[in-house]
């Protein structure tokens, strides 16, 4: 095998074009089977690798910058990279991460697992390098709708005015731009990218401007000649209008093709942006037909395309499949998603109403102030997001949403740990910067029963709404959720000895473990908040009357917490003597790995919360 050959990217610098070719077929085939053992992201790894073999035979890693976003495209960087052997260990515990991370390795120049940020990242390694006097070429490779988000053309108007040599790679796997790939797209590009091509208009551009009193104008009419015959002939004008130099549009399954093009701009004193056309899932027959499906998936059968999973609701489905619910009774409900329609459960809503359901892209500032707009205009929007995307929001919930008080609800989905996508995708400090903003009401359902109760309270709630809830199948509860009522909590069973004061899912964990404890002679009572903001401080205030010790329990970072929460609640009370335990997240990034392994190392588990309370109430008692 080629493969075998590979132990850095100097090493397919001796590979000749069928031997390039067949490393393809080898890094999709290692791709398929490792995704499909361990989960991960697929279609989009697919579709790129002709793209990461050409970048690294022309280019010089790690000497030379190639900053990937949506860095979940990079599995084929990492192989080739020196990480071949570790690649089975890809998003497992103390394995090697989904995305490029500067501690793994020196060809991670820099950490992406959000999106649209690869461009702004390289132009200020660009501009290091300068500062520093040194002397390497910086790539950003950004693809698979990142080219959506806002970021990613502010970086594009800053790099253009700067004038840097800054490359990028537009890897279009969706022809959002445009499809043009052929024979005259072939040879229009090779006459773009020739250096004799770029010399010939720099001199004449020159000798226009020199020509005595109407040398200036004649030089803007040649200009504007070339201009229009570009616009007609080629696309990406946008690009040039920003001050890039556009290439493209090339296959971006031609390895032959993709080198020769990056040697030409390899020398390029300005902004270059490479349009390549890519296919998503490219290589495996599942894949190609359904990308979205394969863009990231758990576990699967290679021959089938099955999943190796069971069959039960999900937070994200029920969601879905309740919204469509009060939407048949409600012609005000609106959703709006980032770019995640299926992955927020939004896609029977789709089907159902689709005409009532927008796409952004990946823009979450903009869905959440065009869901302002829609709130303002009488509507009652419901913004579908993943906690980890919705920190880029942050100021649009605060000024276009909370400080108008319009009534949008933030269906805020994979909170707690989300498994083996790691730091960058845990969604655990949506509580602490939610929980302080006025006029915002924040809820955590235990369960799916009472995720929809919830979920139609806030929509008909005069004022913004958070409801955050977690990755994966939700359990029940034997007996029924009760309706509810602002800020109001659900006592679960009663005790005297200790109060476990659950947020959201934690409340089945902290069940057990009060079950068990009572094998030990000590009364747990259980306490589901429901309602992080307001608290229910009445129910707080009465049961740390009685029980003195209480112990919060959170999937967030404890730092301004629900536990914080509770605390400022005895506080403000003058209860000082109530001994309060904080249960959560401690102050570092929470590493990739199984979520239920993640809740034993952090003592969010059964196990965990039993051990806590069983020491906890063994503490000798404090007055103040």
């Amino acid at each position: 095998m080629v493969l075998d050959r590979i132990s850095s990217p100097d090493d397919l610098k001796t590979l000749t074009a069928d031997e390039l070719t067949a490393l393809a077929q080898e890094l999709r085939t290692l791709i398929i089977r490792t995704v499909s053992a361990n989960g991960g992201h697929l279609a989009s790894n697919l579709g790129i690798v002709e793209i990461t073999i050409a970048l690294h035979y022309v280019f010089h890693s790690p000497e030379d910058k190639i900053v990937w976003d949506v860095g979940h495209q990079s599995y084929a960087h990492k192989v080739l990279t020196g990480r071949k052997n570790l690649f089975s260990s890809i998003r497992k515990y103390q394995g090697i991460s989904g995305f490029p991370k500067i501690s793994e390795s020196l060809h991670d120049p820099f950490g992406t697992g959000h999106s649209s940020t690869s461009i702004s990242a390289a132009l200020g390694i660009l501009e290091a390098r300068d500062r520093n006097h040194k002397d390497c070429k910086v790539i950003a490779v950004i693809g698979d709708g990142a080219l959506s988000g806002g970021l990613a053309f502010e970086g594009l108007n800053n790099a253009g005015h700067l004038k840097k040599d800054l490359i990028v790679v537009l890897n279009d796997n969706e022809m959002s731009i445009s499809p043009n790939v052929g024979a005259l797209s072939s040879y229009m590009n090779r006459i773009l990218t020739d250096e004799r091509y770029r010399r010939f208009k720099k001199e004449t551009k020159s000798f226009l401007e020199s020509i005595p009193r109407l040398g200036g104008q004649v030089a803007k009419i040649a200009q504007k000649a070339e201009e229009t015959l570009k616009g007609i002939l080629l696309p990406g004008m946008l690009f040039e209008e920003l001050g890039f130099d556009y290439i493209g549009p090339i296959d971006g399954h031609d390895i032959e093709q993709l080198i020769e093009t990056l040697k030409r701009i390899k020398s390029s004193t300005s902004p270059t942006l490479v349009h390549v056309i890519t296919k998503k899932g490219k290589g495996y027959e599942f894949s190609e037909k359904d990308p979205c499906v394969f863009h990231g998936v758990g576990p699967f059968e290679v021959e089938t395309g099955s999943p190796i999973s069971i069959g039960a609701v999900s937070y994200s489905a029920a969601f879905g499949r309740c919204l469509s619910t009060l939407a048949e009774k409600d012609s005000r409900i609106i959703a709006i998603t980032a770019a995640m329609k299926e992955g927020t459960g939004l896609d029977c809503f789709a089907e159902q109403f689709p005409n009532r359901i927008y796409d952004v892209g990946i823009a979450e500032q903009h869905a959440v102030t065009f869901a302002a707009g829609l709130a303002s205009g009488g509507l009652r929007p419901v913004v579908a997001v993943y906690s980890t995307f919705l920190q880029r929001a942050y100021d649009q919930i605060v000024h276009d949403v909370c400080l108008q008080k319009l009534p949008v609800v933030f269906a805020i989905d994979r909170c707690g740990f989300v498994g083996e996508d790691g730091p960058t995708h845990h969604g655990v400090f949506d509580i602490s910067f939610l929980r302080h903003i006025p006029n915002l009401m924040v809820l955590a359902p235990k369960d799916t029963d009472e995720l929809m109760l919830m979920l139609a309270w806030a929509l008909d709630h005069d004022g913004p709404s958070a409801i955050r809830y977690p990755r994966g199948i939700a359990p029940h509860l034997a007996s029924p959720s009760v309706p509810i009522s602002l800020g109001r909590a659900e006592m679960l069973r009663d005790g005297s000895d200790v109060v476990f004061m659950a947020a959201g899912n934690t409340a089945f964990a902290a069940i057990r473990a009060a079950e068990r404890l009572e094998t030990v002679d000590i009364h747990a009572a259980v306490v589901n908040a429901r309602f992080i903001k307001p608290l229910d401080r009445d129910l707080i205030l009465n049961i740390t009357s009685r029980v003195p010790r209480i112990i919060t329990i959170e999937e967030n970072v404890l730092q301004g917490g629900f536990g914080s929460a509770v605390m400022e609640c005895l506080a403000d009370a003058g209860k000082f003597s109530v001994m309060v335990k904080r249960v959560g997240i401690p102050d570092f990034f929470v590493e990739q790995g199984g979520m239920e392994r993640l809740r034993a190392i952090y003592g969010l588990d059964e196990d965990g919360l039993y051990e806590t309370a069983h020491a906890f109430t063994k503490e000798p008692f404090l007055i103040s």
